[in-house]
């Protein structure tokens, strides 16, 4: 661990009220302070070459992945998939919130393989990370969509800062200042990193447009060969609707001191171009400039509607 992540990173930052978390900093990257607090041993986790990493900047369809790569893992058995809430079958490695376990503890207690989350970008991850030849899927999602549902996400979750105005948001959204930090170096730091290790890249969009083409996508990288009739449960099971009225997706389980769903659902409206119901004119043509300065000289594209 560098020796400027030890001090500086551990004092909060950003904070709203007494009941919602504060975020603190590790190497100029805004995290949840129960995260910060925890790096050392988030830092000292054991990556094995058998895992299978799912990452994502938040909002970008995670829950979505996680349930397509369960169900390609049992095979299509919706009963298995429903044998507990997503979030214990995948350990999120940097959750960190007494009393409950950290998601270190969660995934050094789970039997290999294990399937693991994170939504670190890559410079944070754990070094053992880079020494093991672990799998990853990557799922990205255009970002005028995940700013909005970021958003609402923070509004309801507990577990960040209160969001402000839609238009400080705005704001803050692009200039880094949440939780994850920049989407931008996120998406392309991944983008990167492809080049180097077994990575899956996907986009949420592609996902919306043909989920069939791309569950086969990961159902080939986890080495896996179902027949036609698995693909059409696994494709409707992991429909939007479906999993909005699954318990075990839909964080409905999850205490309202954690996630408050009376101010919005943990899974809103899943579609691609809501933006246009929160953008204003000014700012589509502000962040289209910002957008294009800071997406220069990568081959990554994104779609903002399909």
């Amino acid at each position: 661990m560098k020796e400027s992540m030890t001090q500086e990173a551990k004092r909060p930052l950003l904070s709203e009220g007494k009941k919602r978390a504060s975020l603190g900093e590790v190497e100029r990257i805004f995290l949840p302070s129960t995260t910060v607090n925890n790096w050392d041993q988030i830092q000292k986790f054991r990556f094995k070459d058998d895992d299978l990493l799912i990452c994502t900047y938040p909002k970008s369809g995670t829950t979505w992945i996680q349930e397509i790569v369960d169900m390609i893992e049992q095979k299509g058995d919706v009963e298995k998939c429903r044998r507990s809430v997503i979030h214990h079958r995948h350990p999120f490695i940097e959750w960190a919130r007494s009393p409950q376990p950290t998601g270190v503890d969660q995934a050094n207690a789970m039997p290999s393989p294990r399937i693991l989350k994170t939504h670190l970008p890559t410079q944070l991850l754990p070094p053992s990370f880079w020494e093991s030849t672990c799998k990853i899927i990557y799922v990205a999602r255009n970002p005028k969509d995940c700013m909005v549902s970021y958003y609402h996400f923070q509004r309801m979750s507990q577990t960040l800062p209160e969001p402000g105005t839609w238009e400080d948001y705005f704001e803050n959204f692009m200039n880094g200042k949440v939780s994850c930090g920049s989407w931008y170096d996120h998406v392309k730091g991944w983008w990167k990193a492809k080049d180097k290790r077994q990575i899956l890249f996907l986009f949420y969009e592609d996902i919306k447009e043909n989920p069939r083409r791309e569950i086969q996508k990961v159902m080939k990288f986890m080495g896996k060969n179902l027949d036609e009739t698995i693909l059409d449960i696994i494709e409707q099971e992991t429909s939007f609707e479906k999993m909005k009225e699954n318990p075990m997706t839909n964080r409905s389980t999850v205490p309202k001191t954690i996630m408050d769903q009376s101010i919005s659902p943990f899974m809103r409206k899943g579609i691609v171009g809501d933006w246009k119901n929160h953008f204003t004119v000014a700012q589509n043509e502000k962040f289209n400039n910002d957008y294009k300065k800071k997406m220069e000289g990568t081959s990554l594209t994104f779609r903002m509607e399909i």
